[in-house]
């Protein structure tokens, strides 16, 4: 049997998880349960309407949080010669081409993004069971296989995110951290929604955005009412 904590029941105790939240209640009620001794993330949940095993209802995409993640995101890039140089310039953590590819088939994975110039794919597809089940395999559709890699690894020091729906019909993403503003908080998850819905597949039938959830890393879910993140977007 699994031992609840004292500070988790205290936190479940001040959320009614029958109630769908205003977004502005709902990132407050958050912030303040985020008690925990290191910076919790803040994650969101939303659940679409769509069945993900059909190619014509994937949603996925890459969304620019205005006010960043609030980490130090790690950029693997695959380039050479003066590309490869481009994205040292503009900061990536990792750079190579075959040596980088025979380094994560040995099992080194410290990095949260993988970027590639399109002429490197050849090598980088012999990496689709490693980078794949992650989420890091690069794609041209959230502009991670490209020439403009100095552009692509800024973007993802600065707050772009990938988002993608998984089987049971989820996207699941980090919007920021508890030590940000409420406002912070707000435009991200603002951002994310507004992202997710321009990339409803055609496919779709019936309600789209099903059900939001916010939630920190140590703390209880708190559903919000989808309205009020759209009222203003």
């Amino acid at each position: 049997m699994v031992k609840i904590s004292k500070r988790f029941n205290s936190i479940r105790e001040n959320i009614d998880k029958d109630k769908s939240y205003e977004l502005n209640e709902g990132v407050k009620l958050i912030k303040g349960n985020a008690s925990a001794k290191f910076d919790e993330t803040i994650e969101i949940a939303v659940n679409l309407g769509v069945d993900p095993r059909h190619a014509d209802q994937m949603v996925r995409g890459v969304c620019q949080l205005p006010e960043g993640t609030g980490r130090d995101v790690r950029v693997a890039v695959f380039a050479k010669g003066d590309k490869a140089k481009e994205a040292k310039d503009a900061g990536a953590d990792i750079v190579g081409d075959e040596d980088l590819s025979a380094s994560i088939l040995n099992g080194e994975l410290n990095f949260d993004r993988v970027i590639s110039t399109p002429d490197l794919m050849a090598i980088v597809g012999q990496l689709g069971k490693v980078l794949g089940p992650r989420g890091l395999m690069p794609n041209p559709k959230v502009g991670t296989v490209t020439n403009d890699v100095s552009a692509a690894v800024k973007a993802a020091k600065g707050g772009a995110i990938e988002y993608r729906v998984e089987k049971a019909g989820i996207i699941q993403a980090g919007i920021g951290k508890a030590s940000f503003t409420e406002k912070a908080l707000i435009a991200n998850i603002k951002a994310l929604a507004s992202a997710i819905q321009s990339s409803k597949p055609s496919a779709t039938k019936g309600t789209y955005i099903k059900k939001i959830t916010l939630s920190s890393t140590m703390g209880v879910g708190v559903k919000i009412d989808p309205a009020t993140i759209f009222a203003a977007v």
